[in-house]
């Protein structure tokens, strides 16, 4: 078994439950056989070792031989997930569905026409009830094929039927996969663009999205082909800053499932995700209120006794409850009581159990830095900005690793760090270059830390005073108010003018909006 398969066993073997481990030894003990088996006794050596070397393994079960343990090891990692997938038939229709599929084969080479064609009618069903239009497609073939071959005594009509069944569900993937297609790549663009203002990029997606995006009427589409077009215009807006209709599409995303409240049980990972995107769209926009009742909604979702979550699932709820705890500091301005529950997400960022992804890693890791950042802890911040910068990430958010360059630079700055300064100036002018990152309050701050060594001491908050002015008449450009976001580069540059911390002026910001809001 090749290095990186005995990993993916490894990482199986440690993922398993204690109710999985049990429900494994039932299955392959299912036949009454005496629990002797290599590939059994494998899985007790990794199931209890730290070290899962050859060697150790070797050691440990005597009557393995080397020549076996390659082979051994892969009926171990297919035992486990036949058991597995024993336990989730109950559970995930479309395995179900799929299982159902193998039987009607069986039944037909055994000459069962009837009895495999009355399964497949089932399945069929069973398949278009749950969008499975793929496996209803497969069942339909299946049916043609074993019509062919056996006379069932109403051949044309059955015929038609089933030819007027395939060509409906043809018509259906066709456009599924259209949709589904177009909600990928929107995707793509957006990790790999962030988001983008009025020039090239924004040309490039807005003309992608529009030639992409198939004639269709909302009221006929189905479950997944909703699913598919709102996702699609989420990213879209999302990418383009078009907040309002961002939460929109967000909104609608998850008001789909609670119109069909079962697909929560069965898609609760894209549910999850609709909750997350519709958080993300308040927070862009600012709406405190209705932020804090959808955060509410996210984190009773976990407290349901009655639900059941995989690993995944767990794992990225996990996530977006770390991302929004994060974005409510935010939008409170309570810096030093939420850096105390940083070093809590950076633990499971760094422990990693939910196999999170470089771009989850990379966007939280930059958040958690602009909270130490406000609470005035530069270190931690520029511990975690690093992290960033040094990763060798391939065009994978470069607005936030553009952001990360400069917030590392302020840090250094405010550290009294001059030499670094001018010395990381250069670099991170190439990395501006490079990623074509060209926002104007990006090259405004860009601008003045590049010259701050030259600044006299008696001459900076004359400075400071010019770089807010400036600041001030780009916060109002939509496709300029990303930058501010997370790192308020105006409340910083107020908190050196009136020698305050930056805390302060954010807190500040908040009450006199709460106050305007409250007229």
């Amino acid at each position: 078994m090749p290095k990186q398969s005995t990993e993916y066993l490894i990482q199986l073997v440690s993922n398993l439950t204690s109710a999985e481990k049990r429900n494994f030894r039932l299955f392959v003990n299912r036949n009454n056989a005496k629990n002797d088996k290599l590939f059994v006794q494998l899985f007790d050596v990794i199931d209890k070792n730290k070290k899962h070397d050859d060697a150790t393994i070797l050691a440990k079960i005597p009557d393995l031989k080397p020549v076996q343990l390659s082979n051994v090891k892969a009926n171990l990692y297919k035992q486990l997930l036949s058991s597995l997938r024993h336990i989730e038939r109950n559970n995930q229709i479309d395995i179900a569905v799929r299982e159902n599929l193998d039987y009607s084969k069986i039944l037909y080479s055994k000459g069962l026409y009837k009895a495999s064609l009355a399964l497949l009618d089932k399945t069929k069903k069973q398949a278009k009830q749950n969008g499975l239009h793929s496996a209803a497609l497969v069942a339909l073939e299946f049916e043609k094929y074993i019509e062919s071959q056996y006379v069932t005594g109403s051949m044309y009509p059955k015929a038609k039927q089933i030819t007027d069944e395939t060509d409906e569900l043809i018509n259906k993937l066709d456009l599924t996969n259209d949709l589904s297609n177009l909600s990928i790549s929107m995707y793509a663009l957006y990790l790999q663009y962030g988001h983008v203002k009025r020039g090239e990029n924004y040309d490039k997606v807005t003309s992608y999205f529009k030639d992409n995006m198939p004639s269709v009427e909302v009221y006929n589409l189905d479950f997944y082909q909703k699913l598919y077009l709102y996702q699609s215009y989420v990213w879209y807006n999302f990418m383009i800053q078009d907040f309002p209709s961002n939460y929109r599409y967000a909104q609608k995303w998850v008001d789909l499932f609670r119109k069909y409240p079962e697909k929560i049980s069965t898609d609760t990972a894209l549910y999850i995700k609709g909750l997350h995107n519709v958080l993300s769209a308040l927070f862009m926009s600012g709406r405190y209120d209705k932020f804090t009742q959808n955060f509410e909604l996210l984190n009773n979702f976990s407290s349901d006794l009655n639900r059941s979550m995989t690993k995944n699932e767990e794992g990225q709820l996990t996530l977006y409850q770390s991302i929004h705890a994060i974005h409510l500091i935010f939008l409170t301005g309570l810096y030093d009581e939420g850096a105390l529950n940083m070093p809590q997400i950076e633990k499971l960022i760094e422990q990693n159990k939910y196999e999170w992804d470089l771009h989850k890693i990379m966007v939280i890791r930059y958040k958690i830095a602009c909270i130490y950042f406000g609470a005035n802890k530069l270190d931690k911040a520029l511990n975690l900005l690093n992290k960033i910068i040094s990763h060798n990430y391939t065009e994978i958010r470069e607005d936030i690793q553009c952001y990360s360059r400069i917030l590392s630079l302020v840090s250094h700055f405010d550290l009294g760090n001059e030499f670094l300064v001018s010395y990381q100036v250069k670099s991170v002018y190439r990395f501006l270059l490079k990623t074509h990152q060209q926002q104007e309050v990006l090259k405004e701050v860009f601008k003045f830390l590049r010259k701050t060594p030259n600044i006299l001491p008696s001459e900076i908050n004359g400075e400071f005073k010019k770089l807010r002015d400036r600041l001030l008449k780009l916060q109002g450009d939509p496709f300029e108010r990303r930058p501010f976001l997370y790192f308020d580069i105006i409340s910083w540059l107020e908190s050196k003018i009136n020698n305050s911390r930056i805390q302060t002026e954010i807190q500040n910001k908040i009450q006199l909006k709460a106050a305007s809001l409250a007229r």
